[in-house]
């Protein structure tokens, strides 16, 4: 699928934001579904209490993520870490469901992060395609902002093992590994107000071609 530049709000300021319709935020259930179990002590009960209030991200058989997820710089940031990368997968079920409306995203973000993750599942739909195939996540990264407030998580992307799929045709495109294939991830990443435990993202920035990110 074609490569396209939507206007959508960054971190600070508005940017010029590159989205790839041909790559995507999978995640298999399992490498995500258990990540509040590994959070640091204090937030675990918090985590255990939101456990019950999740959404199902769930996907099916052949959409993948690996993440090296790695330790954040302060064990306090573990829950934002693994609310970020739900917050991924998140938006990877709605392209599956082939549903702009997915509670699931909505659930693990707002404002610019919630704008975007619609704008990814709308050219999925549009476009007649589902995902496959293997998607990775690495160098995760974790720093505070706003006083505090918030998290900054950010990580690399390697997309050169996912493709799209016609829905109506069953054909994937496949697409060469080159430096396209490679994005940097910023996700700024607050507690949701009311849910105890529970992180979602605001705004999110996608570098493309990130040379840092090349494998």
């Amino acid at each position: 699928m074609s490569r396209r530049i939507l206007p959508l709000a960054a971190l600070t300021a508005a940017t010029a934001l590159t989205l790839t319709a041909c790559g995507g935020e999978p995640a298999e259930p399992d490498d995500i579904k258990g990540a509040g179990a590994s959070a640091s002590a204090g937030a675990g009960e918090k985590a255990e209490e939101a456990e019950g209030k999740r959404p199902d991200i769930g996907l099916p058989e052949g959409v993948v993520m690996e993440v090296e997820k790695g330790q954040p710089s302060k064990s306090a940031h573990q829950p934002a870490l693994d609310d970020a990368f739900r917050y991924i997968q998140a938006m990877r079920h709605g392209i599956v469901a082939q549903n702009p409306d997915d509670a699931a995203y909505q659930y693990y973000a707002t404002a610019g992060a919630a704008r975007y993750a619609r704008g990814q599942i709308e050219q999925w739909v549009e476009g007649g395609w589902t995902p496959t195939g293997t998607d990775r996540y690495y160098d995760t990264g974790t720093s505070e902002v706003g006083g505090g407030k918030g998290v900054l998580v950010t990580f690399c992307r390697d997309q050169s093992q996912t493709f799209s799929k016609s829905l109506k045709t069953d054909k994937v495109h496949r697409t060469e590994k080159s430096l396209k294939s490679f994005q940097k991830y910023s996700v700024l990443m607050r507690e949701k107000p009311g849910e105890s435990g529970v992180w979602q993202a605001g705004q999110i920035e996608v570098q493309g071609e990130a040379k840092e990110c090349r494998r």
